[in-house]
């Protein structure tokens, strides 16, 4: 049977061996980034997702993609080009000061994100878009170098190009990770720690596996997790099956490459430290149970064309299936091999239906969304199953039959399925046609039926692929929110943020009518809105108490649109908007207290369940009094309606309708200006659709806050200058109290008086606080998030280590050149080229 294997090259050919072996291997991975590039890209255009396609008719920007991963990433555009407010340590701009590192770590931290820096700022979606595709095709790249170097002697590595894209344009990437690209660093790290394994069992590289795993888990630790899992699995499986290597020989690549993995990790810790710490301290999430998918649906998504959330996205291309499915059934492949690919394979797929193994995927805690996020380490898994079918000679007619019969008995479970679609079947088919004529046409031997092979198997990767992006794009813009890319209403209320802005000292407010819940990251300014998996319990709690909105089960917190609660933070301007498409204006305060203002001494305060009650006690006023529906507010006061579970409209007299979107546990409607009262009659009747019998209002006396704010200029700091990470006020001559921070009470604030030892925060009714005695000059409070030093000093440890595996050979050669012995180099086991 005609082989791929190649035959053992002369002595003379060895010495030219690794540079010819490099040249077939870059353009294999040339390949699978080629072909990764036209399925995403021509997929998308074709589609009409912006910002390719020339109708234009979807936005990218859905879910999380919009609301937080194109607004983070224009924080770190502001950031690289010295435009923002704060720096690595704490970002001024979201949540009115909030920390900054662990969403660094959570969000930005991959090299690709740098990226950002090279686009012009509005045009933000589509640095985001572009980073996407270049992760997509860098993890086509990695998975076939990981192919050739697990089985490098075989002579048509373009297959290793075909299957390295498959990898990459598996369904959890185009569907799933596509709208969250720091998964996509998972998918990148998996072939990488593979190959981090695979260099321990060869004893090889023993300073690059460490760096690649810190590497991979400063870019996504939560994807590293899984795909470390993964790669362990496949080393495990490697020793195993490798007939040269004894007892002794699997222990020590176990030892090593645990080494590798434990100073890796290492290495990344001042990142990995701050986001646990983080995690700690934030907001709690959606717990959910774990409910295993139906077998039928669990099937049909390793099928093209078929959409689902809450389902494993297996689909391959029938390619790497049809191989996969085949490896068991061909006898060249030795038998510890097939049974051990196809075992640990199907091992690995039933894991993700047992609850204890579920669990021990995500870090023993079922994920907020899509439960199945570890599903891109079964597709990799497959992909080198399929690999390990090829190495050893192309599958026969048995092979391919038995593989045929397998995913035949896949496709009928499926037909049970509502998943399937009008495409699903014809372009299985289709697929299998081709792959089945194309390895056919391969086995011939012959260049140009060769090359009519290549061209129909990566025809089918790149039309399958293709169509499963396409109708993903299509099934995400009918299911989730969109959010527009950069345009028109971005560029007006970015220049009115830019004209109003004086830095963290004077706030501006992008509004409460938002475009995504982070638009104080992406249009600029120092808001209250902020959006993340790390947002602060502490600044949860205290924004509810004070009557704002949140959605996303509390991490997503809205503007407060409240003249009380925006002098208590400083807000000096906020953008509003008339209407529900009206044009945005400016509206400046009056006057705002400084940032740092003085209260009187005393016994700890609390909130209680009322807003307006709260607003006062943290202001130190009465200012406003409280009525029902029916009764209205008096003439000349400010009416703001409290419905905070109001889920539907509310209208004053005949004005224009505001909708409302209150409903434990998911939502919260926050208080909602309504202008001021003319009085008793209908015109300033307040009314809901539908009815809500706790619905309260707030009338404040204007005239009251304004001498609440006089008060607190006049008691508060003479002046306050603040840094990237810290905040310093000189206060009036012989100040004492509590001085109070406008600033939420985040971990890592630690204050100092007149110079004298820092101590950590008081914390008063959520903000900053620090205790002045009568007579002190000058308070300063600084930020460092916690886990950072703690963190740095076991990365600068296992840097040191890793240093002394460095050095560690050379020191051995030193030692045998004075004994006289040869030194000892580890044989390359990767068998030369003809």
């Amino acid at each position: 049977m005609p082989t791929l294997e190649a035959a053992p090259a002369p002595p003379q050919a060895q010495d030219r061996a690794p540079a010819a072996r490099r040249r077939p291997r870059a353009g294999a991975a040339a390949l699978s980034a080629l072909i990764t590039l036209i399925s995403v890209c021509g997929a998308d255009a074709v589609a009409g997702v912006i910002p390719l396609g020339s109708l234009q008719r979807h936005t990218r920007s859905i879910n999380d993609l919009g609301n937080q991963f194109v607004p983070f990433h224009a924080h770190l555009w502001d950031l690289l080009h010295g435009r923002a407010e704060g720096g690595l340590l704490l970002n001024w701009q979201s949540g009115y000061g909030t920390s900054f590192l662990p969403d660094l770590g959570t969000y930005l931290s991959s090299p690709f994100a740098l990226l950002v820096a090279l686009f012009p700022r509005d045009r933000i979606d589509l640095a985001v878009y572009v980073i996407t595709v270049l992760k997509t095709a860098a993890a086509a790249v990695a998975m076939t170098v990981l192919l050739l170097a697990l089985r490098p002697g075989v002579r048509h590595r373009w297959a290793a190009g075909v299957l390295g894209a498959s990898y990459a344009l598996c369904g959890w990437s185009v569907l799933e990770a596509t709208y969250n690209p720091m998964w996509l660093d998972g998918l990148i790290a998996f072939p990488l720690l593979c190959l981090v394994g695979h260099w321990a069992r060869t004893r090889r590289r023993p300073v690059l596996g460490p760096l690649v795993v810190a590497l991979a888990w400063t870019a996504n630790f939560y994807t590293a997790y899984m795909a470390t899992i993964g790669a362990g699995l496949v080393l495990l499986l490697l020793l195993y099956v490798d007939r040269d290597a004894d007892a002794r020989g699997r222990i020590r690549a176990t030892l090593v490459a645990a080494r590798s993995v434990v100073l890796g990790i290492g290495l990344s810790a001042p990142v990995l430290f701050t986001v646990y710490l983080g995690t700690k301290h934030a907001h709690p999430g959606w717990v959910r149970e774990f409910a295993p998918v139906s077998w039928p649906d669990y099937l049909a998504r390793t099928l093209p064309a078929t959409y689902s959330f809450s389902s494993p996205a297996l689909f391959l291309g029938t390619g790497a299936l049809l191989l996969a499915c085949a490896l068991v059934f061909h006898r060249a492949v030795p038998r510890r091999e097939r049974y051990a690919w196809s075992g640990l394979a199907a091992a690995v797929a039933l894991s993700f239906q047992w609850k204890p193994t579920h669990l021990a995927w995500h870090a023993f805690v079922t994920p907020n969304g899509s439960p199945y996020r570890q599903t891109f380490i079964l597709c990799g898994i497959l992909v080198i199953a399929a690999w390990v079918c090829l190495s050893y000679g192309l599958p026969g007619r048995r092979a391919l039959l038995g593989g045929g019969g397998v995913l035949a008995l896949i496709a009928a479970g499926a037909a049970f399925s509502d998943l399937i679609s009008a495409w699903t079947y014809p372009l299985l088919a289709l697929g299998v046609a081709a792959v089945a004529g194309g390895l056919l046409l391969a086995r011939r031997g012959r260049r140009g039926l060769t090359v009519a092979a290549l061209v129909l198997i990566a025809g089918a990767q790149i039309a399958q692929a293709g169509v499963e992006q396409a109708y993903g794009d299509k099934e995400r813009a009918a299911r989730m929110d969109g959010y527009p890319a950069w345009g028109p209403a971005h560029t007006e209320r970015a220049a009115l943020i830019a004209d109003a802005s004086g830095g963290p000292g004077v706030r501006t407010d992008p509004g409460q009518r938002q475009i995504t819940n982070n638009d104080p990251m992406l249009l600029g300014g120092e808001g209250g809105a902020y959006y993340s998996s790390l947002t602060p319990e502490v600044l949860n709690r205290t924004m509810t108490a004070l009557g704002g909105g949140w959605t996303s089960r509390g991490r997503a917190l809205q503007s407060l649109d409240n003249p009380v609660t925006d002098a208590l933070f400083g807000v000096g301007a906020r953008v509003r908007v008339a209407g529900k498409d009206g044009a945005p204006s400016l509206v400046r305060a009056a006057a705002t207290p400084p940032l740092v203002t003085l209260r009187p001494a005393g016994p700890p305060l609390s909130y209680g369940t009322n807003p307006f009650r709260n607003q006062e006690l943290l202001l130190g006023a009465r200012v406003y009094t409280t009525r029902t529906l029916t009764q209205g507010c008096p003439a000349g006061t400010g009416i703001f309606l409290w419905a905070p579970e109001h889920f539907g409209t509310a209208r004053l007299g005949g004005g224009p309708v505001v909708e409302m979107r209150g409903g434990a546990p998911s939502r919260r409607a926050p208080l909602i200006p309504f202008g001021t009262s003319a009085g008793p009659g209908r015109a300033s009747h307040v009314t809901l659709s539908p009815a809500d019998r706790d619905a309260e209002l707030g009338c404040l006396d204007r005239a009251a806050l304004a001498r609440a704010v006089e008060h607190l200029r006049a008691s508060g700091a003479t002046r306050v200058s603040v840094s990237d990470s810290s905040v310093r006020a000189e206060l009036p001559g012989g100040a004492g109290g509590m001085a109070v921070f406008a600033m939420p009470r985040i971990a890592g604030w630690s204050c100092r008086v007149d110079g004298l030892d820092a101590a950590p925060a008081a914390d008063y009714l959520g903000l900053t606080a620090v205790p002045v005695p009568p007579g002190t000059h000058t308070v300063e409070c600084g930020f460092r998030p916690p886990g950072l030093r703690s963190g740095a000093a076991v990365g600068g440890l296992s840097a040191l280590a890793l240093l002394g595996v460095g050095c560690r050979p050379r020191l051995g050669r030193r030692v045998a050149r004075r004994r006289g012995a040869p030194p000892h180099t580890p044989e390359d086991p990767t068998p030369p080229l003809p």
